[in-house]
This record gives structure tokens, C-alpha cells and sequence, in this order.
């Protein structure tokens, strides 16, 4: 298992190339005390026993999909499910495989760049797709960007899973969120969507304006406002740190994770897309380019 540091005056994150995870991401709080806003593990073997996919980039297809699969042009794809669901690629997603690092540029805004090569049929998937994922510092900012290219039409949905704590308590119920996101999914018991979109006002999910977690948890599916300059803030009054979250995916599904204290802020597209012609496109053909872009910044709130 091979792991890369790259860091600037404001940021050192480390990358294993299993799963592409994301190690630590070290930051200052105000006290000028360096803090990992991750949840990991200290020895990069212990990743091979996580079934949280912590800080992995998960796909081919992250979330749920229904029905056992999908079609794309009248042929059917079958896909593993557990009680009736399919979820973050299958029995062995992206997030257990290892990548291989392709880049690591240490210049003024320093990046990496990993490589996986899914073959057709892989997990009930067609197409050879070709992926990969970049990690980016420019400045106070960590870029994550996904692209893949397929031979075959398919369907795809990458997205980081890092666990964030802003601060070293044993709580998120102080943290502040905001998230530009005037819907949400309607989801059944089993966290898949009914295709109907659902007003955040005057519910629990509402967070259009900066309010404490609270008691809140979350393992929802939220619809970014078409119009919105970012897509999350969250902030730690312990620490002083904010979080500011951008993307150009049409959804991201906060996650809160009932065994420790830590939010996952997952921007791609709706869950079982592939199945709900409502939705997004999931598809991506021969000849296009999936992009996938998301942006953290980081700062200190006085």
C-alpha cells in the first residue's frame, strides 16, 4: 500500500492508493493547533477491514440503485443488491480497489492524480471505463476532481466519502450547517428515492439558513439549488474553522454516521438515476468526458 503527502502553507493531505482514500487532511484551528478534519485510521492497512469508506472515492455507481440493476438501450445489467438494494458499486467497489498514482506534482499548488481501469462487466458494469481522481491544494482550498471515459455506454457516479470533524469533541451537535438546497428526495425505509422532490420548508431538513445540527441526523439526499454559489457551509465555533463546499453535481447527500462524530458531504448525482428517467442522466457514452468537480475551503471564523 503506497501513501503521498502533498501540502502547502495552509493544507498537508495524505493519500493512499487504496481506494484512493483520503488519509488526513491536516489544518490550523485559531489556536494555531494542526487538526486532521478527517476521520482515518493511523496504520493503511486497517483500510482493508473499513466498511465505512472512509475517505474513499466510491463508485462505479455511489449510492443506491433499485430493482436489481438497470438497462441502457434495451439491455439489462444486473447488479449486486443486499435487501433489495445495490449501494456504492457493489460487493467491491472502487473504494477496495487499489489505484495506482499516476502524478504527484509538488510545485505551488500541488496535486496528485490516481488511475483505475474498471473492465466491462466488472461488478454487472459494461464498459471498460477509465477513471480518475485528482486531489488539488490551491491555497486554503482542497480541489477533488473525478473524470472517467468509457467504451461502451454505461452508467457512473464517483464521489469522495470523508468523514469531516472540524473539531476534536465528541459531538457534531454544535457545529453550524447551511446548505443551499431548497429539496430534498423523497426516500423509502430503505434509503431509496421515490422520484418525488420534497420542500425543505418548514421541516426538520431545512438548513437554507446557517442553524446547529442539534440533535439532527442526517442520511439524506439533497437537491442543490440550480443557482447556488456553493453548496454547504459548515462551521465549528470550537475551533473557529468553516467549511465552504462547491460542486457542479446536481445533488450532494449529507451523512451522519450514528457510530461517531463526523458529516459526509457527498456531491454527485441523484441516487438510482439510472432507474428514474426523472432524474439526471447517469449515463456516459463513448466519445464524452465525465467530470465530476468538487471544492473545500477552509477557514478561520473570529
Amino acid at each position: 500500500m503506497e501513501q503521498v503527502t502533498i501540502k502547502n502553507d495552509f493544507i498537508s493531505l495524505s493519500v493512499l492508493d487504496y481506494g484512493a482514500i483520503i488519509q488526513k487532511l491536516l489544518v490550523k484551528d485559531k489556536e494555531g493547533k494542526e487538526l486532521n478534519l478527517v476521520v482515518g485510521l493511523e496504520h493503511p492497512e486497517s483500510y482493508l477491514d473499513d466498511l465505512k469508506c472512509l475517505g474513499a472515492c466510491v463508485g462505479r455507481y455511489a449510492g443506491r440503485i433499485s430493482n436489481g440493476g438497470f438497462q441502457i438501450d434495451g439491455n439489462t445489467y444486473n447488479l449486486y443488491t443486499k435487501n433489495g438494494v445495490h449501494l456504492h458499486g457493489g460487493k467491491q467497489g472502487f473504494a477496495q480497489k487499489y489505484w495506482k498514482f499516476e502524478t504527484v506534482d509538488n510545485s505551488e499548488h500541488p496535486w496528485v492524480k490516481l488511475r483505475y481501469k474498471s473492465s466491462h462487466m466488472e461488478e454487472g458494469y459494461p464498459g471498460n471505463l477509465n477513471a480518475s481522481v485528482t486531489y488539488k491544494l490551491i491555497d486554503n482550498s482542497l480541489h477533488i476532481i473525478h473524470e472517467a471515459v468509457t467504451d461502451k455506454p454505461t452508467v457512473i457516479n464517483l464521489t469522495n466519502h470523508s468523514y469531516f470533524c472540524l473539531d476534536h469533541t465528541n459531538s457534531i451537535d454544535h457545529y453550524e450547517l447551511q446548505l443551499e438546497c431548497p429539496e430534498i428526495l423523497e426516500t423509502q425505509d430503505n434509503l431509496l428515492p421515490t422520484g418525488k422532490l420534497i420542500s425543505v420548508t418548514d421541516t426538520d431538513y431545512d438548513f437554507l439558513t446557517r442553524k446547529e445540527i442539534a440533535g439532527k441526523r442526517l442520511d439524506t439526499p439533497y437537491v442543490v439549488s440550480d443557482n447556488a454559489q456553493k453548496v454547504a457551509e459548515l462551521y465549528s465555533p470550537v475551533s473557529g474553522l468553516r467549511m465552504t463546499v462547491e460542486s457542479n453535481q446536481p445533488a450532494v447527500i449529507v451523512y451522519t454516521p450514528p457510530e461517531f462524530a463526523a458529516i459526509c458531504f457527498e456531491t454527485q448525482n441523484y441516487p438510482d438515476a439510472p432507474n428514474i428517467k426523472s432524474f439526471p442522466s447517469a449515463i456516459l457514452n463513448p466519445g464524452e468526458t465525465y467530470y465530476n468537480q468538487a471544492i473545500f475551503t477552509f477557514d478561520l471564523v473570529t
